[in-house]
Parts: C-alpha cells; structure tokens; sequence
C-alpha cells in the first residue's frame, strides 16, 4: 500500500459532508468497533453517517449493546442506494458486505479500510494495512493522519476491535506496537473491564447448555493435517433455535473447541438459520496458514483465523476441508 493511499482516504473523508459505513455480515468486534469509532469521528466533524451491515435480522450482537455510537445503525433496507462515499470495514470482498453489496457498484467513492491478508482490493481508494492486529487499529492511523483526537467515546469500540482480533492480547498479531495502542486507549479512562467481561466472561444460559453439547459431539482426529490433529464440531439451526441464539451468540465456541491440545487445527461449523449454508470457522496454533485453505475453498482471513461458507452437507464440508488441510504445507514455529 502506498502513501498516496493513506493521503486519498484522508481528502475522501474531509470532503464528504455525508459517509455511508459499513461492515461485513454478522459483525464481529472489529467489524462493528472500527466502523462505530470512525462513526463517531465523523460525527463529531459534522458529518451525516449512517452505518450498517448487509445481514437480516439486523440485530445487534449483545457482546457489543453498550458501545457508543449505536445510534449511527440503521437496517439495511434504510441504507443509501447510491452513496457519494461508502466506506468498508474489516471486509475483504464484496460478497461479505451481503444485502450491501450492490452498493459498492452504485457508490461514486468506495474507501476499503482493512487488514486482512486476503482483501480483494475492490475500492476506489483501499487503505491495507496486512501488517496490523486489526481493522480498528488502521482506523487510529486514519484518525492521527486526520488529526482527530482520540475520545474516549472513540476509544471504546476500537478497544472492542483490538482486543477481539488479538483475542484479549493471546494471539500472534499482539505486538509491542498493539500494547502501545491499547495504552493510548486506557489513557483516555474507557471502561476496559467492563468492554472486555461483555465480550468474553458474559452469556445466557442457553449458550452455557449449548456450549456443553457441542463439546460433547465433538471429534479428534489426530492423524489429519499431516498429523498434526484436527479437532472439530457443528452447531445445527436446531441447536441455535433450541436455546434461542444467533450465530453471533456463538463465536465463542471454536475459542474452547481450539485449547485440544492434541490438534493444531480447530473447526467449528454452523448451520446458518436464514439461509440453511455452513458457515465454517477455523483456527490455527501456528503450525498451518488456515488464511490460505479458507482462501482455496472461497473464503478467507488472517493465517490463524480465518473462515468459510459452504452450500455442501457437513459431511462433503469436512472432506473437502480434510483434503486442503492435508495439502497444505506446514510453517515453521
């Protein structure tokens, strides 16, 4: 990515009175944390913003009810049809943007802010940062070249997206620079116990009872990924249904199914309710680059997280998966 990148996407931002935002489907932290903060920047300069995602039911993930700037979502039905500027977060093509999609084709600017490896480039100004911990820390480089003061108001939903994507400060991507970053945050007096117990240590009881079957079904097989192990589990529409949760209630689970020692790869696939597709997540531990498999089989990520749809039975899913993992070449670690 070039300078001229970062220079473009500051003018689109400063020239636009009025910015449609949005995220990819089912958001996750990152996705709605990156898109709320530069929301509320944009705001705070004037601004008219509307954001949203292309996913129904446009609901919002209780992990992230208490974030500041909530008021900015609309549905997708309420989106604009022809932006003058639409501005993409943490979404590395344009099928992941779902009902928003043709919405890139009919905006006259399209600004991709990401940094996932497997970005599609599909805007008129992209701004890829690969090398960053997450979409939110790329929207604080924007707001800096801006000269945008980081409220704490701004500060919450990028601390939402950093600590998601870094998985609390455990994963790879968690570099010095992610401390210093996570510092200038806390700096600005955000709640971060109260952000981090939302995302991490607070579920319904049915997620509880959920959590406890699909760890039950679930299957080792250690000779796969050329012997490094695979473990993996489903979650049905049924069991969404039997507890009254939605798929961005489970997110949580491949982070339980991943801590098998005896497997370097983790796979959780979930029967979508509105469509009745797979929508596979998968995990590393460092060992295999789950980015590029997921990438092979139309999806993508980052090297150790990363995911994929998938309109076959579980059971074609898993062959097809068993057989890209077993191609794979192994990292050194």
């Amino acid at each position: 990515m070039t300078s001229s990148a970062w220079d473009d996407a500051v003018t689109l931002l400063r020239e636009h009175d009025e910015v449609a935002l949005a995220c990819h489907v089912n958001p996750d932290g990152d996705a709605l944390g990156s898109m709320l903060a530069l929301g509320i920047a944009l705001r705070d300069m004037g601004k008219q913003v509307v954001a949203s995602w292309g996913s129904e039911p446009f609901e919002i993930p209780a992990a992230y009810e208490g974030l500041p700037g909530l008021d900015l979502l609309v549905p997708a039905s309420q989106f604009p049809a022809s932006p003058a500027l639409l501005v993409t977060f943490d979404t590395g093509s344009v099928d992941r943007l779902g009902a928003l999609a043709d919405r890139v084709a009919a905006a006259e600017h399209v600004l991709v802010i990401d940094h996932h490896t497997t970005n599609t480039c599909f805007g008129t100004v992209n701004v890829i940062d690969r090398g960053a911990a997450a979409t939110a820390a790329v929207v604080v480089e924007l707001l800096d070249l801006m000269h945008r003061p980081l409220t704490a108001e701004i500060a919450a939903p990028v601390y939402t997206g950093l600590v998601t994507d870094t998985g609390s400060f455990k994963y790879a991507a968690t570099t010095p620079s992610v401390h210093l970053l996570a510092a200038r945050l806390l700096e600005t007096g955000i709640p971060h116990d109260e952000i981090s117990r939302q995302i991490w240590d607070t579920a319904s009881f049915g997620y509880v009872k959920l959590l406890g079957l699909v760890c039950a079904r679930a299957v080792l097989e250690a000779d796969e990924v050329g012997g490094l192990g695979l473990v993996w589990t489903a979650i049905g529409a049924d069991d969404l249904d039997r507890y009254a949760l939605a798929l961005s209630d489970v997110e949580g689970v491949i982070d339980v199914v991943r801590m098998a020692r005896e497997a370097e790869v983790a796979v959780v696939l979930k029967t979508d309710p509105e469509d009745g597709l797979l929508k596979v997540s998968t995990r590393s531990k460092g060992a295999v680059d789950v980015g590029a498999v997921c990438a092979s089989l139309g999806g993508g990520g980052h090297r150790f997280a990363a995911g994929f749809t998938s309109d076959a039975p579980l059971s074609e899913t898993m062959d097809c998966l068993r057989r890209a993992l077993a191609e794979t070449p192994h990292l050194a670690t």
